[in-house]
């Protein structure tokens, strides 16, 4: 039985996704970022770094979008979240993990967390105003030359799937017009008719 600590409208939807898709075992409780309960004394003896998501196993706690991915996929190998039967290809899913954890989500959280760059209000300002271009930017890539359709990786589902679902529910906030990117739109409407899907989002909302 795993255990994730979540909270709504972050990252931690791809993992949640993911564990429903893989058929886990699991409990979640989800962390008021409202209150601040991600940087309570109780939560940062789960995860020192203040955020979510994370993941109580029998073998300890991870954290960190991709490798919590990677795990629920070694983990249900009957579920196929994951091209284990080709390194290559499964580089490639790691590869397009990273970029979203690395670059798309950090441009994103240029627009609420810029006290994690700079001091200044005006620095905050600028960066907010740089969102739409730096978000717009990697979206365009993504359309371009890493969706291969319909899915990610192609014909097989995998774990990069929940994640590039989760970071795009985030473009219209981000001033990104989805129209510009046909490719990205069908892969959300594809992910909101699943029913893995359907039962993480109405969780969520609740």
């Amino acid at each position: 039985m795993f255990k994730l600590y979540y909270a709504p409208g972050t990252c931690a939807l791809a993992s949640h996704i993911a564990l429903e898709e893989a058929g886990a075992a699991y409990t979640t409780e989800r962390l008021d970022f409202k209150s601040n309960q991600q940087n309570s004394p109780e939560y940062l003896k789960v995860n020192p770094k203040g955020r979510v998501p994370a993941l109580v196993t029998d073998r300890g706690i991870l954290t960190e979008t991709p490798a919590m991915l990677a795990f629920i996929a070694q983990s249900f190998p009957q579920a196929r979240l994951a091209p284990f039967d080709d390194a290559f290809a499964f580089a490639q899913a790691q590869s397009f993990n990273s970029y979203l954890c690395s670059t798309v989500h950090v441009a994103h959280a240029h627009k609420m967390r810029g006290h994690r760059w700079a001091t200044e209000e005006s620095s905050f300002a600028d960066m907010k105003l740089k969102v739409p271009e730096t978000m717009g930017a990697s979206f365009a890539l993504i359309e371009r030359d890493m969706l291969k359709g319909p899915w990610v990786m192609g014909e097989q589902y995998t774990i990069c799937d929940p994640y590039l679902f989760t970071i795009a529910l985030w473009l219209e906030g981000d001033s990104v017009d989805l129209a510009d990117l046909p490719k990205v739109a069908d892969h959300r409407k594809r992910m909101s008719e699943r029913a893995a899907v359907q039962k993480v989002l109405a969780e969520e909302k609740a």
